[in-house]
């Protein structure tokens, strides 16, 4: 295809999302590996400049745990969930917040525009309750698990995403929340970006990761278009287990609350996130309404 011809296939969809408000999760290597995230955050920038307003949350579980281990605690997991001890929250805070956040609000400056790091405790953002215990297997017994300072998410304030929005800043979200007592909780990112998006009334929650979109049973295809029911129906049959779950189901939710699409792209490769909103067949999993 020609520049040009790629230019002009962008041109509707620029005209289409010019105003509105994307949120973007950002997981993955995208957090470890600075090459993937800087071609991620070239594209964020991008779409600030065509007029669309973007609200960054990202992950980070990976840099908690080597840096447990260089601190010399132990990283406790129990059916892969992590348990969060008051020292785990204060170590998942000085990475979450203090290196992961302030990393990416770099990358966004040296590629041009101005980003603005915050966690979900400023501004009330983020209102959570702890978590009550989780049903899990361990070696084929269903055992009752207490993770520690995790919260379930039950309040979105987003006034001061708002105002950043309407100042031009790109925000970037780390995971954390509070709760009405004033004490830190540790959230699932997936599950933050969704409440976000609600609560902006974005126009799409876009997941970016290490994998291709939702994939079948065998992992031979990756769907390219899912309706709300048959995502949902992956779920309960089965085909989507493990961290993908809580990715689809971050979409679900944001799509039965009023954003009009969400989709699932490998964030890995160069501008995906460029073609999956500005060409017509995209290039991941796209999940809308009938």
């Amino acid at each position: 295809m020609k520049r040009e011809d790629v230019l002009m296939e962008a041109m509707p969809y620029i005209q289409r999302f010019h105003g509105k408000t994307i949120v973007i999760k950002l997981g993955g290597h995208a957090m470890v590996d600075q090459k993937i995230l800087d071609t991620a955050i070239q594209d964020v920038v991008l779409l600030r400049y065509v007029g669309i307003n973007v609200v960054l949350v990202h992950g980070g579980g990976p840099e908690i745990t080597e840096k447990m281990e260089a601190m010399g605690k132990k990283p406790k997991f129990v059916a892969g969930l992590r348990i969060t001890d008051s020292e785990t929250m204060e170590i998942a805070q000085m990475v979450l917040v203090g290196k992961i956040n302030d990393n990416i609000v770099s990358d966004i400056a040296k590629f041009g525009a101005l980003g603005v790091g915050i966690s979900g405790n400023d501004g009330n953002l983020l209102i959570a309750h702890k978590a009550g215990t989780k049903t899990v297997m361990v070696d084929e017994t269903s055992q009752e698990v207490d993770l520690g300072l995790v919260g379930d998410i039950e309040e979105v304030n987003p006034r001061i995403l708002e105002d950043l929005l309407e100042k031009h800043y790109i925000p970037v979200v780390a995971p954390v929340a509070i709760d009405r007592k004033g004490h830190s909780l540790n959230v699932n990112a997936d599950t933050a970006a969704g409440e976000i998006a609600v609560a902006l009334k974005a126009d799409k929650l876009i997941n970016l990761s290490d994998i291709d979109g939702v994939m079948n049973a065998n992992r031979t295809r990756t769907y390219q278009r899912l309706t709300l029911q048959e995502a949902d129906a992956l779920i309960s049959d089965g085909t989507i287990v493990g961290g993908m779950i809580p990715k689809l189901e971050s979409c679900l939710y944001a799509l039965n609350h009023g954003v009009r699409s969400a989709h699932i792209i490998n964030g890995n490769r160069e501008h995906n996130l460029l073609l999956e909103l500005f060409t017509d067949n995209g290039v991941g999993t796209m999940i809308h309404h009938i």
